[in-house]
């Protein structure tokens, strides 16, 4: 996926955990829309600053391959887990924070600071780069 193409889909007011969700549908075996829906209330670091909607988007993706779903079933959990550390640890190579508001310098929980992201063009700029790099990482992974 291209940098145009995130932007586009930001655009069209899709958000940078549905960008990365959606983007292993067809690996996952999982319908895209359905992605979308599950990811819908992440972007924005959950829609005020918190963690990195490309990150919880990512997350999910970990999840849905490798996460546990049987009660008892630690060595399925300790697989996840090992997934989320090397995630974590790549995604940290190249950011130095997985929170969006300390990725974006703004906190756009308080009031003005998502303009401020909108005037400085982050969302087209900045963001769009993150949702390569946590899908890169995830294709490593």
């Amino acid at each position: 996926m291209t940098r145009e193409e995130i932007q586009s889909l930001f655009l069209q007011q899709i958000d940078c955990s549905q960008v990365v969700a959606e983007q292993f549908a067809e690996e996952l075996k999982v319908d895209k829309e359905l992605l979308r829906k599950v990811s819908a209330c992440f972007g924005g670091g959950m829609q005020c600053g918190e963690t990195c909607g490309a990150v919880t988007g990512a997350l999910m993706v970990i999840g849905l391959k490798y996460g546990h779903f049987k009660e008892d079933d630690m060595d399925q959990k300790v697989i996840m887990m090992k997934k989320v550390a090397e995630f974590k640890e790549k995604f940290a190579e190249k950011y130095p924070s997985c929170l969006c508001r300390e990725l974006l310098g703004h906190d756009i929980s308080k009031p003005g600071e998502f303009e401020k992201v909108m005037e400085e063009n982050l969302m087209m700029d900045f963001c769009p780069g993150v949702v390569e790099t946590a899908v890169e990482i995830l294709k490593e992974l």
